[in-house]
């Protein structure tokens, strides 16, 4: 009987090998999970909508009508600047682009232009639909508005230059880092880490158990993502939570 003599080919082929490199393989969103750095207070009248660093200063934005502000000071500290909306208006995400910086209405039709050092209002720009959360990357803003799709606009003019689909509807808190946006799902403890250029998810954050079961009770829903400057941490909240915890995201097993 003939001996049958094994080669590197043929001993891939009758084993089915590839290839392929493993690390190439697609294997999902990595699985993640917040390893607390630091707690913080956190204002618990706050109806968080929006939170966002601009160097060492942490701008937040609430919602609610009557009750709506945007606020800015060093993390953990009480204001320096702040401004009310007019009652009628459900404030809603915000960011900061340098000098002048964006909030988002919910119902409103429009978002607000303001001075960032001030926070004075500078001008109304109308838009469709409702805003749910707002951030920037390098030269577009990157809004969502409850669906599954996130819309980019012009950072001076708010006109819509494109749209991409998340693939996960009520997509509301947002936080732009490099070419990811971090995506709160509304009403969840779940974070969302989209990588646009791929337009993939390529991170899952289960943000759940960062409250205590009392707190919760007087709590609303996880609401505000925050990247620290020059770090590779998080400032994470919620509406009406007593905290704001300073986290890196780990894997979570």
């Amino acid at each position: 009987m003939r001996k049958l003599i094994f080669t590197p080919l043929l001993a891939i082929a009758l084993c089915g090998c590839s290839n392929t490199p493993a690390s190439s393989v697609d294997t999902g969103p990595q699985r993640l999970r917040p390893e607390i750095v630091r707690v913080l207070p956190h204002d618990v009248t706050a109806f968080t909508e929006g939170l966002e660093f601009a160097g060492e200063t942490l701008f937040e934005g609430t919602g609610l009508e009557k009750k709506s502000v945007v606020q800015a000071g060093p993390a953990g500290e009480a204001p320096r600047v702040k401004a009310a909306l007019s009652p009628e208006i459900f404030g809603e995400g915000i960011t900061v682009l340098g000098p002048k910086m964006w909030q988002l209405t919910w119902r409103n039709g429009f978002a607000i232009e303001r001075d960032t050092a001030t926070l004075a209002e500078l001008r109304r720009v109308p838009y469709q639909g409702e805003g749910w959360g707002l951030c920037h990357q390098k030269d577009r803003l990157v809004m969502s508005n409850g669906s599954d799709t996130l819309t980019f606009r012009d950072p001076v003019t708010f006109a819509v230059t494109g749209t991409v689909r998340v693939g996960e509807k009520q997509l509301n808190e947002l936080e732009c880092a490099g070419d990811d946006v971090y995506i709160n799902v509304w009403q969840t403890d779940r974070i969302l880490r989209f990588n646009v250029p791929s337009g993939k998810v390529t991170g899952t954050i289960d943000a759940s158990g960062l409250l205590t079961a009392g707190e919760r009770t007087t709590s609303d829903v996880l609401n505000g993502i925050a990247a620290v400057p020059g770090s590779d941490r998080f400032v994470l909240t919620g509406k009406l939570w007593p905290k704001m915890f300073e986290v890196r995201f780990v894997p979570n097993p």
